[in-house]
């Protein structure tokens, strides 16, 4: 039965997930395997080897349904491997959890050990892979303002805290050991909460410029793709001549009055896919599109370097001065855009030498354009922290975040990324404006509300009042800080709880 509860834990917690709007179910799905690994109260003896088993066993109820875009078009193999792969991380916080449960202050021991194995599986192996922290889903949810002061990791946190403090009120209400002995529970179920609700006033808006701030207007372009997959590329003119189709729309629009001058246009990643700095007729396609719209444009291409290889780049094209800054995809995707180890891993599917030669960039990820300076995370940059504290420390008034979902067809992939754009908004107080291929485009408030989206592979365009914000979040400030705080209090706690073990043991 715990095995099955376990696995339902887990499932609770991918219900939680966009595009469902369910987020209380996964500080519910974290209750459920929390009493299991505290033996229901106490009431079971639990092994630790029975705990990591019952933390993958919820690992593969939650990442099994949460990543088949994984394998849409290259089959079940690398979705299956990597949910597999990300369960045995959720396994070690079993292992953890077990450990924690035999403290007297286990719901914030057991939260914190979640935070340390969310911390370690976003970390290794390939870089790691943060998609599904607890966060990411709960943009819908109030404990949302808490990612403003410690970011993703402290809202993680406050999931699980909340988690495992109503797990053990369900145990105090089963003992029935008297009004005190509801205190810790209470205190450790609402906590984040209240401090979620109090934080909530201070969120900035995108409508309520402060000091010195100015409000400019800038507009995302989703030219959409021929055809959906990984071939999509195969057809790189169409693609590129999507985008300043809706481009040259725009402009129109604008002549007629029926839209207002952008100031700034973002298209998104892959927009272009010929590089425009070696290929003569897409500098002039892009060139075309700036000067009609008469602003620049943040353009996704792919640029083939000197030795073969290739970087993920979004440049300004300031119309007639053509390129200026760039940024240059910092974190780029292994088994995507690169393939580790290709003689080993090419043995599993034949679709691994379809991974790409690409090379990280480096830069601070803020790019200049017509006096604005733009936060860039490019697609699979949004999931990591590190991403975007370094452009907004280094002065980004606004984030764009350029993306290409069409190699994931039509499933819920795009929805999960925009939640983490939202989460992002709020932890860095900046309007986000997501730029997609072929959805979902969005303008995203710096209080995490979605304040304008576009549908799926459907060209459009969206425009939009952007106030540049200049003060930075306790979360931006802070940067890495909240995660080191909470990695070590766990290690503290559970330190601490070893020790306390090993001289009952030796008493």
């Amino acid at each position: 039965m715990s095995t099955a509860l376990s696995v339902a834990g887990g499932a609770l917690i991918f219900a939680s997930f966009p595009p469902r709007t369910l987020w209380f179910l996964a500080p519910v799905g974290i209750a459920l395997l929390a009493l299991v690994l505290t033996g229901f109260g106490g009431r079971r003896s639990v092994s630790l080897k029975a705990g990591f088993g019952y933390g993958c066993a919820a690992g593969l109820g939650f990442f099994v349904p949460l990543l088949p875009w994984i394998g849409v078009y290259v089959g079940p193999m690398p979705w299956l491997a990597l949910a597999v792969a990300e369960s045995v991380f959720v396994g070690l916080f079993g292992v953890l959890g077990v450990l924690a449960a035999r403290s007297a202050w286990w719901p914030l021991s057991m939260a914190l050990a979640w935070s340390l194995t969310e911390w370690l599986r976003s970390s290794v192996p390939f870089g790691g892979f943060p998609w599904g922290r607890l966060a990411f889903g709960q943009p819908e949810g109030w404990l949302l303002p808490l990612a403003s002061i410690g970011g993703a990791p402290l809202l993680s946190f406050g999931v699980a805290l909340t988690g495992t403090g109503t797990a053990a009120l369900l145990v105090a209400v089963g003992r029935r050991d008297g009004a005190r002995s509801f205190l810790g529970p209470v205190a450790a179920t609402t906590a984040a909460s209240i401090v979620a609700l109090a934080l909530l006033p201070t969120l900035h808006s995108n409508d309520a410029p402060e000091d010195d701030e100015r409000t400019v207007t800038i507009a995302a372009v989703q030219g959409s793709v021929p055809r959906l997959g990984l071939d999509f590329n195969a057809q790189r003119r169409a693609v590129l001549d999507n985008h300043v189709r809706e481009t040259m729309t725009l402009a129109a629009d604008v002549e007629a009055g029926r839209q207002p001058a952008p100031d700034l246009v973002v298209w998104p990643e892959n927009a272009s896919d010929i590089d425009p700095l070696r290929n003569t007729d897409a500098a002039t396609l892009i060139t075309q599109a700036s000067v009609a719209v008469g602003a620049p444009i943040l353009v996704g291409t792919v640029l083939v370097n000197a030795d073969g290889t290739n970087t993920n780049s979004v440049i300004a094209w300031n119309g007639n001065d053509r390129p200026g800054e760039r940024h240059d995809k910092k974190i780029i995707q292994p088994f995507g855009e690169y393939l580790p180890f290709r003689s080993f891993f090419r043995l599993f599917s034949e679709y691994a030498d379809r991974a790409g030669y690409f090379v990280p960039g480096n830069g601070n990820g803020v790019v200049h354009a017509g006096g604005i300076a733009a936060g860039i995370a490019t697609c699979y940059e949004v999931a990591f922290d590190r991403a975007l504290e370094e452009s907004v420390r280094s002065g980004a008034e606004f984030i764009a975040i350029p993306t290409n979902n069409a190699t994931f067809g039509d499933t819920e992939m795009t929805y999960q990324q925009l939640a983490m754009s939202r989460v992002r908004a709020v932890e860095h107080g900046r309007t986000v404006v997501v730029a997609a291929t072929s959805g979902v485009s969005a303008i995203v408030s710096p209080d995490g509300h979605v304040l304008q989206q576009t549908p799926l592979f459907t060209p459009d365009v969206l425009v939009s009042s952007v106030v540049l914000r200049q003060s930075l979040t306790v979360a931006t400030r802070i940067g890495f800080g909240s995660e080191l705080v909470l990695c070590l209090a766990a290690v503290g706690a559970l330190g601490a709880t070893l020790l306390a073990g090993r001289r009952r043991s030796a008493s």
